[in-house]
């Protein structure tokens, strides 16, 4: 019998439907619908906005501002912790999961927040500290008892025995000028009724979750398997934390430390099964939430079960190289390079960056999205150190909202407020503090982040006499504010620019200056020129056709596209950034 015997008009249509299923299944993978379209802005909450005038921002001053927030084209927010916190690391040493902190308000002022962002269409993500809690937690208060088998006995990883290097690090942390603040080492002396030292996950007051261990050592009695009691009750208490949240309305979570779970995971095969886990619950039970993890290797992170992963200061290299000067805080612990790309200096390499980024946007286009924020709370913002003035800052900015992924804008970026150097550490932050500010609203005593004393706000605020408020670029054409939010208009006006757009380098690698890149998708294509340099460059590439190239951002003075029968060539004056949509 021939085949085509076997198949009525019926069948073969039913084979289409299917065929075409699996095809949208793919797509699907990527995550709920609104991802396609998803720009988030990141809120550090102590210094967003303060309705109380106590020097530190809250949730109800966030919710004042969402009509700001939702004029930026952004519609979904990533707030940093906000659970009740010992306050050590700036809130990443949570006390209690399912309270808000005194601080910010209480839970009812967030549900409050996630009703309003919703009625302007913003989603809302929380932070979510997967891998350890503040010492300070009763969960870890409990554990610490000499009774071994009470609920959260086994939520944490207790010993009486380390290795003798492991002892070596304890003497080595405890002569450092600040030692809870050194995190070299695995494990703390605590000398508690359970036993003598508990492993940490970061700073001695952040005790490690219990996970398990793979391939536990038979001389490591503490090491316990991923499938024991303990380490799969820690798994439902991380699904009943999700589900707490998002019952009330959360959008999903960033997740932190995302890879640090599961112990003596080299290739991370136990930490993936653990997140796809998690990801196969949430598809079924909440499927439009999103699920965002801080592991900085998409290829990893993403078929881990991640709808997005940062590119960002860790993890695959690239992007320090192309933000972090040597003479800024960040730049001086990196020896990849001489100079970063975005500098007036001209003398970066793009190498780094699109080796890593061109591998991993290949491995996961269709699985899940790359993010590369403008900044965020852990690094330094774009203006930092020689990278100071609107046209630079606008260069940058055009970059970041013309790659394809999820964009993250960190607050303040929008107006240019500058990393600022040499502040106290406050709260853990260390060098941090710089990119921790107070946002700056307006020119006067606290940039109208608050009514309090100047001296009791949360960190100072610098807005060079006003220049880097929203109230001075609110209506100003030309302003760096204004900037972004025409970029981001024109990001979600085309599918080609958008988060699933495809992207290609079309200039040379080797010679860096000017950056040339195509989006393109549903027959559109759009072309990127960055010249971060303070001198004129131009990049010759194949023609890529087309009837004629209007100029649909950036000012005509700045350069001009030559369109060829075999080359096309971009001219672009020092320190400008260009987009053309090809006709």
């Amino acid at each position: 019998m021939r085949i085509k015997n076997l198949f009525s008009w019926k069948s073969w249509a039913m084979v289409l439907t299917l065929c075409f299923t699996g095809i949208q299944g793919v797509t699907a993978q990527k995550g709920p619908k609104w991802l396609e379209k998803a720009i988030f802005y990141q809120i550090y909450p102590s210094s967003y906005m303060d309705s109380d005038g106590n020097g530190i921002g809250d949730l109800p001053g966030i919710t004042s501002k969402l009509d700001y927030i939702k004029s930026l084209g952004v519609n979904a927010l990533w707030l940093n912790p906000v659970f009740e916190s010992g306050w050590f690391d700036g809130g990443y040493d949570v006390i209690d999961f399912y309270k808000v902190d005194p601080r910010f308000g209480t839970n009812t002022d967030l549900v409050t927040l996630l009703k309003e962002a919703h009625k302007r269409g913003i989603k809302v993500c929380l932070d979510l500290v997967a891998g350890h809690t503040s010492d300070k937690c009763l969960w870890f208060k409990e554990s610490a008892q000499a009774d071994a088998n009470l609920q959260y006995s086994d939520y944490y990883i207790w010993t009486n025995n380390i290795p003798k290097s492991e002892q070596e690090l304890i003497a080595k942390r405890k002569a450092s000028p600040n030692p809870q603040s050194n995190t070299i080492g695995r494990y703390v002396e605590a000398n508690a009724p359970r036993a003598k030292y508990y492993e940490k996950n970061f700073f001695e007051c952040q005790p490690a979750l219990n996970y398990g261990f793979v391939n536990p050592d038979p001389k490591h009695p503490w090491e316990q398997p991923v499938s024991a009691p303990g380490p799969q009750a820690m798994r439902r208490e991380l699904k009943n934390i999700m589900t707490f949240w998002m019952d009330k309305g959360v959008d999903g979570f960033r997740v932190d430390m995302a890879s640090s779970l599961v112990k003596n995971d080299p290739d991370k095969k136990e930490t993936t099964k653990l997140w796809n886990g998690m990801r196969a619950w949430m598809n079924e039970q909440f499927p439009e939430c999103v699920l965002i993890s801080e592991w900085s290797n998409p290829k990893q992170a993403i078929p881990a079960g991640f709808h997005i992963d940062f590119m960002i200061h860790f993890g695959i290299p690239g992007y320090p190289s192309l933000f972090f000067a040597k003479d800024t805080p960040w730049g001086k612990y990196e020896n990849s390079y001489d100079y970063c790309y975005f500098d007036k200096a001209g003398k970066g390499s793009l190498k780094q960056f699109v080796e890593n980024y061109g591998d991993a946007f290949r491995a996961t286009k269709n699985l899940g999205y790359i993010a590369l924020p403008t900044a965020n709370h852990d690094y330094q913002r774009p203006n930092v150190g020689g990278r100071n003035t609107f046209d630079q800052l606008k260069v940058a900015m055009t970059f970041f909202f013309t790659m394809p992924g999820v964009p993250f804008l960190y607050y303040g970026d929008e107006v240019g407020m500058k990393y600022q150097m040499n502040l106290p550490s406050k709260e853990g932050s260390n060098e941090r503090a710089g990119t921790r500010t107070p946002m700056q609203w307006s020119n006067d005593a606290d940039a109208g982040f608050s009514t309090c004393a100047p001296d009791k706000l949360y960190l100072p605020v610098d807005t060079e006499n006003g220049k880097l408020t929203v109230a001075a670029q609110e209506n100003d054409p030309s302003s760096l504010l204004n900037y972004v939010r025409r970029l981001i208009n024109l990001r979600q006006s085309s599918e080609a620019l958008g988060n699933d757009g495809d992207w290609q380098l079309i200039s040379e690698v080797n010679k860096p200056y000017p950056m040339v890149y195509k989006r393109s998708a549903g027959g559109e294509t759009y072309i990127v020129a960055l010249n971060p340099s303070g001198k004129a460059v131009a990049a010759s590439f194949p023609t890529l056709g087309g009837k004629a190239v209007e100029l649909v951002m950036g000012d005509k003075k700045q350069g001009k596209y030559r369109q060829g029968k075999t080359t096309d060539k971009i001219e672009l004056k020092g320190v400008s950034a260009l987009i053309f949509k090809l006709k």
